[in-house]
């Protein structure tokens, strides 16, 4: 295989900025020019709540036509942004290392958001934010937004918003946040973000050329793909039973994998959390609700060993009624 590898990227600013970060690193192990081609998908053209449009895979449907159709030969999505099920013919041949995994709350003055005056208005168009705005400050309002980074960075900068909750990750792929605001980062532990935040995605066809692959492959972590395994684990888990807002983070740390898993209520007034760590000897922890027993003694694949332990926790989670906690 020789020639240009063509990668296929929506047209806003972080998709092209993440994408181009990528082909850098890809071109380099490949020895071959990467060049991006432009996509407009569904997401990046409506106005509509992310709710209404379905959420999950608004972003990467279009993008996936025209990866299937041969219009371009990878692509990087925002891992938080793609489905659980799988892509037929597709593979996700590398998870690169994540970024900062938090939310960051964007102000003009840096008011934390505990101490945010009664009325004060919050943007974001996420479910979980919104109930994890509720939780931390009851009296804020939050309004749903859309729009680039750039475009809600203003709507705080002209004071139509008192604030706005934005990834960090997508700041940093940027230009940071900008001198004339503040930013306040919200801890993981208490603030557990989208399954897959600040993670990418690099997406190939799977019958793709060997040569390709194995370049694709050389941008992969193996601890960024446990962990995210292990999120999206939990929420694939809760899909079928669940249908409110969820937070999840995981962690590859010394003594293991640390999963922190919470379902919301969307108005704050409810939520069920569980903490798990899945031990570095592969021995599975029983109190995980996996529902079938102990893990096999001896499983040397840590990515599957992350799958099923999120699978776990997502059944506990059920096992606790998570089902019965109101979108």
């Amino acid at each position: 295989m020789s020639g240009v590898i063509r990668l296929g990227t929506r047209r806003s600013a972080l998709a092209t900025a993440q994408s181009q970060q990528t082909a850098t690193a890809l071109a380099a192990i490949a020895g071959r020019p990467v060049e991006l081609v432009p996509i407009t998908s569904e997401g990046d053209v409506s106005r509509a709540s992310l709710s209404e449009l379905g959420g999950r895979g608004v972003f990467a449907t279009r993008l996936r036509e025209a990866l299937l159709a041969g219009q371009c030969d990878l692509l990087v999505h925002s891992l938080k942004d793609l489905p659980t099920e799988p892509a037929p013919g597709l593979v996700i041949a590398a998870i690169p290392p994540r970024e900062d995994a938090r939310d960051v709350v964007i102000t003009r003055d840096g008011r934390p958001l505990h101490e945010m005056a009664a009325g004060a208005v919050v943007g974001t168009g996420s479910p979980r934010r919104i109930a994890q705005l509720a939780v931390r400050n009851r009296a804020v309002r939050a309004q749903d937004i859309r729009g680039n980074v750039d475009s809600r960075l203003g709507r705080v900068r002209s004071g139509e918003l008192d604030a706005v909750v934005l990834a960090a990750a997508g700041l940093a792929r940027l230009a940071g946040v900008p001198d004339d605001l503040r930013a306040e980062s919200m801890g993981l532990a208490e603030w557990p973000t989208a399954p897959g935040q600040g993670a990418l995605a690099v997406e190939t066809r799977a019958d793709a050329p060997p040569e390709l692959l194995a370049a694709i492959a050389g941008l992969d972590d193996l601890a960024t793909r446990i962990a995210v395994t292990a999120e999206r684990a939990v929420l694939a888990g809760l899909d079928a039973g669940c249908h409110a807002p969820v937070g999840v983070h995981a962690d590859v740390v010394a003594d293991g994998l640390r999963v922190r898993a919470v379902v919301y209520a969307t108005d704050g007034s409810q939520r069920l959390g569980l903490d798990r760590t899945l031990s570095a000897q592969a021995e599975y922890a029983g109190n995980s609700g996996s529902g079938d027993g102990a893990e096999a003694a001896g499983d040397d694949d840590p990515v599957g060993r992350a799958e099923r332990f999120g699978r776990g926790i997502a059944l506990e989670l059920l096992d606790r009624g998570a089902a019965d906690v109101s979108p």
